[in-house]
């Protein structure tokens, strides 16, 4: 058991892809295979439920770290370690895993093994993101997602889906060439790979500058921000269900956390230059992905812009430069796996049912499939932030640290049309809840659709629950975090904090009565009170 323990973030990260070995080269026969799988995903939930449980809020370190020289006498080293960040975004892609592959049980019928193998796969790339802290491994980690997600769109995807996978590929990996660029020099200054010894590193303002780019650049395209989001949609709309989920639910993550963990802390100067450009570019993510989703004719495409405006709340929060921004930024991407994964979910229930996602083919659906249609709308009201689910306080968060922002010049202008994006974002979502859901059943090819199964209401259960439990109580989350947004984003944050800490305040977890507790630094008092 120590074994296990002493190499816990190991075990949690190669632990799935032991499982797509096993998968692709021993249970081939579709039934055991589907099984293996997901005792696989659950076993790798179980794991990382350790890493929540044994973790240190209060010291925002890494934590659980494995270090083992790897090449050039230990200049380039397997290095893992897990921060609140890192802990909170793990345990949402664990929680995914088994709900996914539970979710392609009659979804998926070609080339089952090949499939589960891929979606295991690609949760050993996705963890192993979240713990690198050896700059190579990261980029080999990164570079992996890649390729199961390319198989993924490309194999069981839409009519269209080798343009969506390529289109997908292409992208992503023109901008990590220049990341890994920039890797390359900040190693050749530190000599070492270590992401502590890049930290070290002092530049001067003009190479910041270029490598905040080089890095953003690759960071923004993962997320997607505007106007680097057009490989999103073909994406969404071509990939099988489990692959929107993933997509959705973790995978653009990875752009939002790249940005916090490493090119925020690495390039303070490339920070302070570029943050207004890029808050002004997710306010117009924010209203142009709603706009635009408003308009969709098919239910899958309309959520995958919704993502685009949500993620832009993300990069608004983040580059805010606050520490109830950046926390709201943390806060929002668990909230938006949880609300989005259940949307994709939703949408691949009533294609598998109807085999179309045009809004026009549905109406009155909630006669037909009223179990259905109560967990459509809690997932819609949990996307738009209605207070007491899980993305009223993420939003909430962003929009008070962005408001307060004393970094940003014209912070409250970019404050006040942020908040457009959330009403219509309530005007997309529920009109869509409207023409699919509500008035009489007019089509006669929607009559005697089944409601919701067992299987499906055993997936779909455990989202709805997380996002009412987060939203009255997101000192779950916000207690784990906070530590580590100070530590991480210090280089960055630290003028701000402490030049205007009389006028600033952040949410730090949730008080007795479970609502939030906002902390006001006194620049006399090396403390913090209520």
């Amino acid at each position: 058991m120590d074994f296990i323990t002493d190499h816990i973030l190991t075990w949690v990260t190669f632990l799935p892809l032991l499982g797509s070995l096993l998968i692709w080269t021993v249970f081939r026969r579709d039934t055991i295979a589907r099984l293996v799988a997901l005792g696989v995903a659950l076993a790798d939930f179980v794991l990382s439920l350790h890493l929540w449980f044994h973790y240190e809020p209060g010291r925002g370190d890494d934590q659980f770290i494995e270090r083992v020289p790897w090449l050039l006498n230990g200049q380039i080293s397997y290095h893992l370690g897990m921060d609140g960040i890192s802990l909170v975004l793990a345990v949402l892609t664990t929680f995914l895993g088994p709900l996914v592959i539970l979710s392609t049980w009659k979804a998926v019928k070609d080339r089952v093994p090949d499939f589960l193998g891929f979606v295991l796969f690609l949760q050993t790339a996705m963890l192993g993101t979240f713990f690198a802290r050896d700059m190579l491994l990261f980029y080999v980690f990164w570079e992996a997602m890649l390729i199961p997600m390319y198989f993924i769109i490309g194999v069981w995807g839409g009519q269209r889906r080798i343009y969506a996978a390529v289109k997908f590929f292409i992208f992503t990996m023109v901008g990590s060439v220049f990341m890994l660029v920039g890797i390359l020099y900040l190693y050749f200054q530190a000599g070492s790979m270590d992401l502590a010894d890049f930290l070290a590193v002092e530049l001067a303002r003009g190479p910041q500058l270029w490598l905040f780019a080089a890095f953003i650049l690759a960071f923004a395209i993962k997320v997607p921000v505007f106007p680097l989001h057009t490989w999103l949609p073909d994406a969404h709309v071509e990939a099988p269900t489990a692959g929107s989920v993933i997509l959705a639910g973790v995978l653009l993550k990875m752009g939002t956390y790249g940005m916090v963990r490493f090119a925020m802390p690495l390039f303070p100067e490339g920070v302070a230059a570029f943050a207004p450009l890029m808050s002004i570019l997710a306010v117009i993510g924010i209203i142009y992905g709603a706009l635009v989703a408003m308009v969709q004719p098919d239910v899958k495409k309309l959520v995958a812009y919704s993502s685009v405006s949500h993620l832009g709340f993300v990069v608004l929060g983040l580059f805010s430069l606050t520490p109830a921004g950046v926390a709201g930024g943390v806060f929002q991407m668990l909230a938006h796996g949880l609300s989005t994964g259940a949307l994709f979910l939703l949408v691949g229930v009533v294609y598998e049912r109807r085999h179309t996602r045009e809004i026009a083919e549905f109406g009155g659906l909630a006669h037909e499939m009223p179990a259905y249609a109560t967990v459509f709308m809690i997932a819609t009201l949990a996307s738009i932030g209605l207070p007491g689910l899980a993305g009223f306080v993420g939003e909430f968060m962003i929009l008070f640290g962005t408001f307060g922002s004393e970094t940003l010049p014209h912070a409250r202008l970019l404050t006040v049309l942020a908040a457009t994006g959330v009403v219509l974002g309530a005007i997309y979502m529920l009109w869509m809840y409207q023409r699919v859901f509500l008035g009489k059943l007019s089509n006669e090819k929607n009559k005697g659709l089944g409601d919701l199964s067992l299987r499906e209401f055993v997936v779909l259960v455990p989202l709805v629950v997380f996002m009412f439990w987060l939203g009255v109580r997101p000192g779950l989350v916000l207690d784990k975090i906070e530590a580590s947004i100070e530590r991480t984003l210090a280089p960055v944050m630290a003028p701000a904090v402490d030049n205007h800490a009389p006028q600033g305040s952040h949410a730090l977890g949730d008080g007795a009565d479970g609502g939030p507790v906002f902390v006001v630094r006194d620049p006399e008092k090396d403390g913090m009170n209520q």
